[in-house]
């Protein structure tokens, strides 16, 4: 798997990232957590065995003490997309291609994205609640 941290060149924090799936990664019978566990949105990649079970669970409410912010996950399940990358001021940091089972995260920043073939699949994640475009976006 590539993973590949794109950082703000205003704090140096990552702000996004892309994930690159290979064929090396159907190899792997373990975890690997991508994102670090202080934010909000987490992403970890996983092969189980046939009949891997876990122990019945529900997440439960936290309190935050610091401001939360939208963070959201591209996941191209067929075709490509491009994304366009922002730094926390609006200024373009870079481009890439995402592939069938590529992924982008955005942490931080700004992004955009173009579709670059025809009937493009994407699974988009993104940290709720969703209150409208006027208290969740603002436009570069």
């Amino acid at each position: 798997m590539y993973i590949k941290e794109i950082k703000s060149k205003i704090d140096s924090k990552t702000i996004h990232y892309v994930i690159q799936f290979n064929k090396e990664d159907l190899q792997t019978n373990e975890r690997k957590n991508i994102i670090s566990p202080e934010n909000f949105l987490q992403l970890s990649i996983m092969k189980f065995p046939l009949g891997k079970t876990f122990k019945a669970h529900k997440h439960i409410y936290k309190d935050f003490s610091s401001e939360i912010i939208a963070q959201e996950s591209w996941i191209v399940l067929k075709g490509q997309a491009k994304a366009i990358f922002y730094d926390i001021d609006g200024s373009f940091l870079q481009e890439e291609i995402l592939n069938t089972l590529d992924c982008s995260i955005t942490l931080q920043g700004g992004h955009n994205y173009e579709i670059l073939e025809h009937d493009t699949i994407i699974y988009e994640y993104k940290t709720g609640p969703y209150l409208g475009i006027e208290k969740d976006k603002e436009s570069i």
